[in-house]
């Protein structure tokens, strides 16, 4: 497939001197961290591995002050592999590892020399019997991996945060990002540097696979469409240029009803993976990422035995008498999109309000980070509800681990409402075995443990902590309490989206 090759780049936060300083100098050794980081992505369609050099510096002169990355160089990316499967069910985990190796031998670097990752499956290729075996291969050999199985709104968000768009929409447009993978389409809809709205749809271009014009792969959803177009598929079964054209223009005339947010016909209700896309009014810029929109924005015409070439011209035709044909943006990342770096790791400390009642809980790795999302006036229900809304789109296994949320608190220090928090926290989690770790942006950790556990006779196993900053991707590490002062390390670990040039970093 086509790719592009990617300059280093540089992070600007307002404030801040543009220049490094001194390397050698002893005292900004302690305010620099340089690590190697690697990002495996293993799609439906495609996979792909991109190793990056990641140079982080401390914000501000305070020892909780926190660590971004102000310096991202690209050292090495892998070809693009089409995504090797055995059987329909079955991805080759052979084939698969000896393309990983073999990639780490090309970029000169080995396992034990990267300081982080990220291994991320999805579409399709989550869905086949062996998925949890892959990610287990890749944490076993490479244990400082945070590997995840995306659920498929979470790769609606990851796609819009790589191909740019969320940080598009910071400017205060509202930006459609639409990522046209190998098993399915991903739409969110970005306002305000956020994703306001997400929707999956089994569109993609390798729901049919052929070798020679005849086919050896047919997912569920391709079949569905052969039948709507009069064309009964299957796996040995011949299929011309004018059949895959045929399927191509069927999948997209369902695409843009979705897009469109028009009432779905009963082909699209079908091939909807989630609810249908919502209406968050007028739509300023659209931006396509995914292995497909290499052929939308005719960036690649080679053909892959598969119905990308097709779908991307069926796409294009569309869109050429669409009225978002004037608002066509080019994205960050196409095939890439959906992770471009691997991992961030950014090491906060906490403040010392911190509640730990269980010590031996601690150290605890790779929580992943929900972000649960007060409404008002706070309620009790209310609170339950953000904590379940929290855990929309994660991996079902996922959740039944040990889990932190961040927790941002705009609200006052009144008991009525810390106590509406701590209620609503206690019926959302109330009996879990596994452990939770309450993350807030404010110093009201230890207050809200105490009164869980104390006062309200929360039973589940639980640390409270404080002055941290998390967002959606991100995983933590949270160390031992550190001697005299008590506050834990704690180390952040988000995937890493290229933001657009000009663009403040985040």
């Amino acid at each position: 497939m086509h790719d592009f090759p990617h300059p280093h780049e540089h992070e600007d936060h307002e404030g801040e001197p543009d220049a490094l300083p001194d390397e050698a100098d002893p005292i900004w050794a302690g305010e620099r961290i340089e690590l190697r980081s690697v990002g495996i992505d293993i799609g439906s369609s495609t996979s792909h591995l991109t190793f990056s050099r990641l140079v982080l510096r401390r914000l501000g002169g305070h020892l909780s002050s926190r660590f971004r990355v102000v310096q991202r160089d690209v050292v090495h990316q892998s070809p693009i592999l089409l995504t090797p499967y055995r059987s329909p069910v079955m991805i080759d985990t052979e084939r698969l590892n000896a393309f990983v190796r073999d990639t780490y031998t090309q970029a000169g670097l080995a396992p034990d020399g990267i300081d982080t990752g990220a291994v991320v499956i999805t579409g399709e290729a989550a869905r086949k019997e062996n998925a949890q075996t892959i990610l287990a291969m890749f944490a076993r050999e490479a244990g400082r991996f945070v590997c995840a199985t995306a659920g498929p709104q979470l790769e609606a968000i990851m796609a819009a945060q790589g191909s740019g768009a969320v940080a598009r929409s910071r400017g205060g447009n509202a930006v459609l990002s639409v990522d046209i993978g190998g098993g399915t389409t991903k739409l969110a809809v970005c306002r305000d540097g956020e994703v306001a709205a997400v929707a999956v749809v089994n569109v993609g271009g390798r729901l049919v696979a052929d070798d020679g014009g005849r086919i050896t792969r047919l997912e569920e959803a391709g079949a569905l469409v052969g039948d709507a177009v009069g064309l009964r598929l299957a796996v040995g079964q011949r299929i011309d240029e004018g059949a895959k054209a045929s399927l191509a223009e069927k999948m997209a005339a369902c695409l843009f009803e979705v897009i469109d947010r028009h009432p779905l016909s009963p082909l699209t209700r079908r091939l909807m993976y989630t609810a249908p896309l919502a209406d968050c009014g007028l739509i300023d810029i659209v931006m396509f990422s995914g292995g497909v929109s290499e052929y939308i924005y005719d960036r690649e015409r080679a053909v892959f035995g598969d119905l990308g070439k097709a779908l991307g011209k069926a796409v294009r035709s569309r869109l050429a008498s669409h009225p978002l044909a004037s608002r066509l943006a080019t994205p960050l990342e196409g095939i890439r999109a959906t992770v471009i770096g691997a991992a961030q790791y950014t090491v906060q400390v906490s403040g010392s309000t911190i509640f730990t009642p269980q010590p031996d809980l601690l150290p605890i790795r790779n929580l992943p980070v929900l972000s649960v999302r007060l409404g008002e006036p706070l309620s009790v229900a209310g609170v339950a509800e953000a904590v379940r809304q929290a855990a929309q789109g994660y991996d079902a296994d996922l959740l039944s681990g040990p889990l932190a949320l961040a927790i941002r608190w705009p609200f006052g220090p009144s008991h009525g409402e810390l106590t509406a928090l701590g209620r609503g926290l206690v019926e959302a989690l109330d009996g879990r075995q596994t452990t939770v770790v309450l993350a807030f942006d404010r110093d009201m950790a230890r207050l809200v443990g105490r009164l869980m556990v104390e006062e309200l006779g929360a039973k589940l196993n639980l640390v409270a902590v404080d002055e941290l900053e998390l967002g959606a991707f991100d995983y933590i590490d949270v160390g031992e309490p550190l001697p005299v002062s008590g506050v834990v390390p704690v180390v952040i670990k988000s995937l890493v989206f290229r933001p657009p040039s000009g663009a403040d970093a985040t």
